[in-house]
């Protein structure tokens, strides 16, 4: 593409961006752009020179020419050189200080050119942003916000000018008397504060590692007073808001006697903004560094103020939530940020104050003291390591709520005590039941209210799921708590309806078990747990697979665990049914719940007993599991094909009883307690 066509071609789109319909006006901008990606040095010098030979150009379309040249320069500023970087630099000071009065998208559009070109030729920017930022007279108000966006984007470059800028800028704080002058200046001390901080954290990679902290702090200190004792009274939500922001990184470059000395003033005078302004995020931002910066020069002069601190926190994070607004939800984070830092410094009477808001019965209290105590679980682990006993016994009243979200909320807590080690702590147990308990909820009962979205997937039941099988396969040292003890929740009723979570997470953990070499026993000798026997587990788990796709898939998942078990369940059965039991899966992966033939598949179940009957040829085994089958029948009362089957189960392992007498005896009970008015019972 030759230069003069390129020129023409960007003549004609720019005489176009003048089009009344803005969607035309927007194809041109990319039009320009995407010329630029072919030819950058030509499209740029086009829009410089359309610009400067169209001086009464009306501002929106001369913003949108700014716009294109911004996006021109960042993708290509790797190939521009020194002088075509002042000639975009100093058509974009001359764009953005045309206008004494404020026309933001047109000062804003040239001020992200200069910041574009500033990442790399931060000295030629500089250079022209100096000529415009003299001692005694203030500056154009887009220069002072150009200077702040340049700190943050090139943190290495603009640091070395930050002491002759703040020397130039104090004297100006004073005489700035408009509302948006000041917003300016508290904008730009915010991001020289920030980058400073960013420049002394990566202080090795620094071009200038003699940087230091205190460099600044007399600077620092004369601003803070100005925007403390004077701008953070005005009536104006804007500049009160911007001073906050500002307040926050500068109180890390204070020096450290003048913070503790401020603190008693500072710390009320923020807080009281929560009561002045209905968005909070950046009060609470600003918090947890003032926060960071007191307890980084050890303050005692936080103590006496951790109540109100508290107090203020905590009806913070109780607001609820809405899902919709990113403020709201960028405001909670930056609230437990300021918890972790009081978790850290002051466990105790964190702790102390937390806790027994547990035992409130209100929805929001207790789901926002929730949401606190999980969070410093996981952010101040070290300090709530002694606290573990206090914390577990404190969750008793929740662990009783009824309200769903509540419930949620303590599943969340939950898990987050399984990654620190609390559950293996006296009363974890009641923790690990409270997670099965609600992975046996029915899933179609759980509704949240008539006005409530659908929560399925992030319902009571699917998270506790998630959170078993999670803990059971990624935190090891859940191994030992939930093996075996999940076992002992494989037989009674009312977890039913967790049987396939627990028969997968028992999977992994009876795999992961005999990998590193354990023997997989159900009753370990040290387990004061009251575990099923084999004969318990093996009836169970076959009863259940009788109806193989209910509950998420139930009957795969009990015959997987039947095989992970082998070895505990009788010593012979591991080779056999390595051989038995994937042909069961197999056909279950060939048909679902409405293709099943229900009579063939109780065939291959009664087979497999068989066959598993055959292999163990222990008359003793097979009568004690017979009787374990007997002792069952009444759980399924309310299952009648479930009973029905066991009843075959029943037959199947007595005629493969040698013993009479234990036959005769289990068929008189039998006959006994069989419902005759019942047909299957009568028939079977």
């Amino acid at each position: 593409m030759t230069e003069s066509y390129v020129k023409k071609l960007a003549a004609i789109l720019l005489d176009a961006i003048t089009d009344k319909d803005p969607l035309v006006q927007e194809q041109v901008c990319g039009a320009l752009c995407a010329l630029g990606e072919a030819a950058p040095e030509e499209a740029l010098g086009a829009c410089e020179e359309y610009l400067r030979q169209h001086e009464k150009l009306a501002h929106p379309y001369r913003t949108m020419i700014l716009r294109a040249v911004e996006v021109l320069v960042s993708s290509h500023i790797g190939e521009l050189d020194k002088a075509e970087a002042r000639a975009v630099t100093l058509l974009a000071s001359s764009e953005m200080t045309r206008a004494k009065e404020l026309v933001c998208d047109w000062q804003r559009a040239a001020s992200d050119v200069l910041v574009a070109v500033g990442k790399r030729f931060v000295s030629t920017v500089m250079e022209e942003l100096l000529s415009k930022f003299q001692p005694g007279a203030l500056p154009h108000c887009s220069v002072v916000q150009t200077l702040a966006n340049l700190a943050a984007s090139n943190v290495f470059g603009m640091v070395p000018f930050l002491t002759s800028i703040l020397s130039t800028m104090l004297p100006m704080l004073g005489m700035a008397k408009h509302d948006a002058m000041r917003v300016a200046f508290c904008c730009a001390l915010q991001h020289f504060s920030e980058s400073i901080l960013e420049y002394l954290a990566d202080l090795d990679q620094a071009p200038d590692p003699t940087v230091r902290k205190d460099t600044f702090a007399a600077d620092m200190l004369s601003a803070y007073d100005i925007l403390f004792n004077h701008w953070l009274q005005s009536r104006e939500a804007k500049l009160r808001l911007a001073v906050v922001e500002a307040l926050g990184p500068m109180s890390h470059l204070l020096p450290g006697e003048k913070l503790e000395e401020q603190l008693p003033k500072l710390l009320p005078g923020v807080l009281a903004l929560y009561k002045k302004h209905a968005e909070t995020f950046h009060v609470s931002k600003s918090l947890g560094q003032i926060l960071e910066a007191a307890v980084s020069v050890g303050s005692r002069t936080l103590e006496p103020q951790l109540d109100s601190l508290l107090a203020a926190l905590h009806a913070q994070i109780c607001v609820p939530v809405e899902s919709s607004s990113p403020l709201v939800v960028s405001n909670q984070k930056e609230v437990l940020r300021c918890f972790t830092v009081l978790a850290r410094c002051a466990p105790d009477r964190l702790l102390a104050f937390l806790l027994p808001k547990l035992d409130t019965s209100g929805e929001r209290t207790r789901l926002g003291t929730l949401q606190v105590v999980r969070h410093v679980i996981n952010s101040a682990a070290s300090q709530m390591e002694v606290k573990k006993p206090f914390i577990l016994s404190s969750m008793r009243l929740p662990l009783l709520d009824t309200n769903p979200k509540v419930k949620r909320a303590v599943v969340q807590v939950i898990s987050a005590m399984a990654h620190h080690g609390y559950l293996e702590q006296p009363g974890g147990e009641a923790m690990v039941e409270y997670i099965v308990q609600q992975c046996a909820l029915p899933p179609e009962t759980e509704k949240l209210g008539p006005d409530s979205e659908d929560l399925t997937a992030d319902s009571v039941r699917a998270i506790s799921i998630s959170t078993l099988y999670l803990v059971s396969t990624t935190v090891d040292r859940m191994s030992d708590v939930l093996w075996p003890y999940l076992l002992a929740f494989l037989t009674p009723v009312r977890f039913t309806g967790a049987l396939t979570p627990l028969c997968r997470s028992l999977v992994h953990l009876a795999q992961k078990r005999q990998e590193v070499g354990a023997e997989a026993f159900l009753v370990p000798s040290n387990s004061n747990v009251a575990l099923p026997s084999p004969y318990a587990v093996t009836t169970r788990l076959l009863t259940v697979a009788s109806q193989p796709y209910v509950g998420d898939g139930r009957g795969a998942a009990s015959l997987r665990l039947l095989n992970a078990l082998h070895r505990s369940i009788h010593p012979l059965l591991g080779q056999r049914w390595a051989t038995t039991v994937p042909p069961l899966l197999e056909h279950l992966d060939e048909f679902t719940e409405e293709t099943l033939s229900q009579k063939e598949w109780e065939e291959r179940l009664l087979a497999f007993l068989r066959d598993t009957l055959a292999v163990v040829s222990d008359n003793t085994w097979i009568c004690q599991l017979s009787l374990e089958m007997c002792k069952q029948l009444p759980c399924y009362s309310g299952l009648p094909q479930e009973k029905n089957f066991l009843y075959k189960c029943v037959g199947t392992a007595l005629g493969a009883a040698s013993s009479k007498d234990v036959v005769r005896k289990q068929l008189r009970e039998l006959l006994e307690a069989a419902g005759h008015q019942e047909e299957a019972e009568r028939e079977v």
